[in-house]
């Protein structure tokens, strides 16, 4: 990294229990093969799941989950990563058992929290991060018992919908004035959200969009062809619950698949379509090869080409023996979606686009362009990010649509507020809190539950009571982890405009930027903010001052995401040369903007 910052991370300690007792009964020749499978093998694990070995310390292996890239599953990702790394442990104990006789017990400890990372080198073994969150793991892998693994309460909060984790008494940590909470983590729900959203609560808004995707469903019904409709949005906007909501109103009168895009992992290139297959075809985790052909084949009996479908479409199950060329593998699903649509329509739903691969993208646009006499429907949810890795998918195309979510509306925020507390009136105060969320549904349910969570809202009959320090809430995890994972994916001069930017505040001046960015050339900074705006991250805004323009940060969270990024050290620096560009700036209006 060339430059510390400020970030939010999931820290991993993982430590072998009894090694010197296992020491003292192996020649060392031995012990050095046994404990180099040993550390082959957690790291191989940690970093499928995306995680960064920062090093190794004796038996001990760190590895930052955030590094060098935020996620906003970071904490799901390591607790995955933990869970495997136990159950990958047990099946090398066999080998090391049969081979040495010997078996390794391993602890681990897993904690989120905000360090300060940059500066190191993890090849070389230096220090990435630092912070309290990394001693916090180290400890709560010391309390831990072997074969145990403790997570802290701040990773918890992240991952409670997708694991199954028990309180253990307070534990009091070396270097820790008040004991912290811990629990033991006994296993993690395969697929399942870190947070699980509201999508019990009705939905508020959204007609018009509903009436696009239907007004594309009867099209494509009307002329038996295929209509693709991407829905366009930031995170937490309401996608997902848009397809929710139109796929349940129309499950009685169309056929309806969906597969996801995965953001990581080994053999994800077309893993919707192995969703869909696999539910499609009622195929199971124990269905060996000929049960999984015959399970396909029975899906598409009455097609007159079921044979040759049924030969490339296992190959995306994984089945040995089975490759295909692209154009044979794009066939295939043309046909399979062809032959879902041969009785009624067909709703094949792709959530996630943009993390999927070119390779996917290139499979829906063959799909769209060359299926005929089918009425098939192809809804994908996306962040704009998608646009810029994709900015031609569809283009010159009358069957392509594209749906964008805006934010609610101040009235239909209130009314989303009212289903989430079960129609209770909640105080002003609260209210006005709320309106940070800026008409985001996900950052309003967040809000909400973290105040009813941490006891700051409490329900007294049929109203709603305010706890003490309100006011002095922070972001929820959720949303920060969400926000800190969309700056990092931007390019490293653009991260750098938007901090430079959030010094001045939710308003911000083009000169001001460029006062205090590092870009070699003013005209690099005009070229980032005009990127970003294009991103959906600011947009023009009227200037206090004349002679240059003016940006406004889309959300505040954004720019409070951005500001928070930056060090103290660095920070003050900032200020104070930006009270510099603002004393040659404002002139003899300077009076107005001192404090």
């Amino acid at each position: 990294m060339a430059h510390e910052v400020r970030k939010t991370v999931t820290v991993v300690f993982c430590d072998v229990s009894g090694s010197t007792s296992m020491g003292e009964r192996l020649d060392p020749e031995t012990l050095r093969l046994v404990m180099n499978r040993y550390f082959d093998e957690m790291r191989s694990v940690l970093e499928a799941h995306g995680g960064t070995v920062e090093k190794f310390i004796g038996d001990a292996v760190m590895a930052v989950f955030g590094i060098p890239s935020v996620h906003e599953d970071d904490a799901l990702r390591a607790v995955r990563a933990a869970a495997e790394m136990r159950s990958v442990l047990r099946e090398l104990n066999k080998e090391l058992e049969r081979d040495h006789g010997v078996s390794i017990s391993s602890r681990i400890g897993v904690n989120t929290g905000g360090v300060v990372a940059g500066g190191g080198d993890p090849g070389a073994g230096t220090t990435l991060v630092t912070g309290d969150a990394v001693n916090v793991a180290a400890r709560l892998e010391q309390a831990a018992a072997p074969g145990e693994i403790l997570i802290g309460e701040s990773t918890l909060r992240l991952v409670r919908d997708a694991v199954i984790a028990t309180p253990t008494e307070a534990l009091t940590l070396k270097g820790k004035a008040e004991p912290i909470r811990a629990f033991e983590l006994a296993e993690v729900t395969p697929g399942s959200e870190g947070v699980a959203r509201h999508r019990d609560a009705p939905m508020v808004g959204r007609a018009d969009e509903l009436e696009m995707l239907s007004t594309a469903l009867r099209g494509a019904a009307r002329e038996r062809l295929v209509v693709m409709a991407t829905v366009l949005a930031p995170p937490g906007v309401g996608k997902s619950r848009l397809i929710d909501e139109f796929v349940a109103f129309h499950e009685t009168d169309a056929t309806v698949v969906r597969g996801q895009c995965l953001s990581y992992g080994d053999g994800i290139t077309y893993w919707p379509i192995v969703e869909i297959l696999t539910v499609a075809a009622e195929i199971t985790d124990v269905d060996g090869p000929d049960v999984i052909r015959a399970k396909i084949g029975r899906l598409l009996e009455g097609s007159e080409d079921a044979t040759i479908m049924v030969d490339r479409l296992v190959g995306f199950l994984g089945l040995s023996g089975a490759t295909a060329a692209p154009e044979e593998t794009h066939w295939a699903v043309r046909k399979l979606f062809e032959f879902l649509a041969s009785s009624r329509p067909l709703i094949a739903v792709f959530e996630d686009l943009h993390w999927a691969e070119p390779a996917m993208l290139d499979l829906l646009e063959h799909v769209s362009v060359w299926s005929a006499d089918a009425a098939i429907l192809l809804v994908g949810t996306a962040r704009p990010e998608l646009l810029e890795t994709r900015p031609d998918l569809g283009v010159g195309s009358e069957r392509m649509i594209t749906i964008g979510l805006e934010p609610l509306e101040q009235g239909e925020s209130k009314e989303l507020v009212a289903n989430l507390v079960g129609g209770s009136t909640l105080p002003p105060v609260v209210t006005s809190l709320l309106d940070a969320a800026e008409g985001n549904p996900l950052f309003l349910e967040q809000l909400v539950g973290m105040l009813v969570d941490e006891g700051h809202l409490r329900q007294d009959g049929d109203t709603w009571v305010v706890g003490d320090n309100l006011l002095a809430l922070s972001v929820p995890p959720t949303i920060t982890g969400i926000l800190e994972a969309r700056l990092e994916r931007l390019s490293a001069s653009e991260r750098d405009v938007l901090e430079r930017g959030s010094i001045e505040g939710r308003m911000f001046h083009w000169s001001s930027v460029t006062a205090l960015s590092t870009a070699a050339e003013p005209t690099d900074v005009g070229h980032d903010l005009m990127s970003l705006i294009r991103r959906g991250l600011i947009g023009p805004a009227p200037a206090v001052f004349g002679a240059t323009e003016a940006f406004r940060f889309q959300h505040a969270l954004i720019r409070d995401a951005a500001y928070g990024r930056i060090p103290k050290r660095t920070r003050s620096e900032l200020h104070e040369a930006h009270a510099r560009w603002l004393e040659r700036t404002a002139g003899e209006r300077l009076p107005e903007f001192e404090e």
